[in-house]
């Protein structure tokens, strides 16, 4: 997404090189790992830097955004959580959409064809996104461990009560009590989906735990 504002620290980059370490004797050939959590969770800048760490590591990575597959830009979106907070919830999202980008990614097909958000303009355009040579995908985003084609899910277990400052910090949205409503209502989609992940990431953002589902 265009316009979207990073704030990365250094507990970001220690458990990005935690899963790194998970992944390192994989074949890391057409590989996908998902990144969710709540909003304001740090799922963008962990992202970010297990993307980062990977290209350090000679493997060639690319990032998929879920905020790029709203059904609705994203100040048009929050208009529409107004009208009805019902709204707030997976079918927000075109997520057989970014599902179908992970298969055909997986497949070995290339270019693949996405939205792209340009978020100051609240607009959704498309963009194509060569993936002939790159081996790993990351997909983040808070709803990103229903996605089917994953190899590794990764969870980040704050709510949105811990994620509050990180939310403000991003200034992404304007503040207003009516957001709490939607992260209350996201915290119980939301919640549920932790025992989805291989890799859990504690709110205090320490050691990471792992599942085996």
């Amino acid at each position: 997404m265009i316009g979207d504002k990073l704030i990365i620290e250094q507990y970001h980059t220690n458990r990005a090189s935690d899963i790194l370490v998970l992944v390192a004797d994989r074949p890391l050939d057409k590989f996908v790992i998902t990144v969710a959590g709540e909003s304001g969770a740090g799922k963008s800048e962990l992202a970010s830097e297990i993307a980062r760490l990977l290209t350090e590591e000679g493997f060639k990575t690319g990032i998929l955004q879920q905020d790029d597959y709203f059904v609705f830009p994203p100040k048009t979106n929050h208009e529409m959580r107004r009208r009805n907070l019902e709204q707030v919830g997976p079918y927000e999202v075109k997520l057989d959409f970014l599902d179908s980008n992970l298969r055909s990614f997986k497949r070995g097909e290339s270019p693949i064809y996405k939205p792209l958000v340009i978020f100051d303009e609240d607009r959704i355009t498309s963009e194509e996104m060569d993936t002939g040579d790159v081996q790993v995908l990351v997909a983040e985003g808070t709803y990103t461990s229903l996605l089917q084609f994953v190899d590794i899910r990764v969870f980040i277990d704050r709510d949105y009560h811990q994620t509050l400052e990180a939310r403000k910090r991003r200034a992404r949205d304007k503040w207003e009590p009516f957001m709490q409503d939607v992260l209350e209502r996201e915290h119980h989609i939301i919640s549920e989906h932790k025992a989805l992940a291989q890799v859990v990431i504690p709110a205090d953002f320490g050691s990471i735990q792992l599942q085996f589902n």
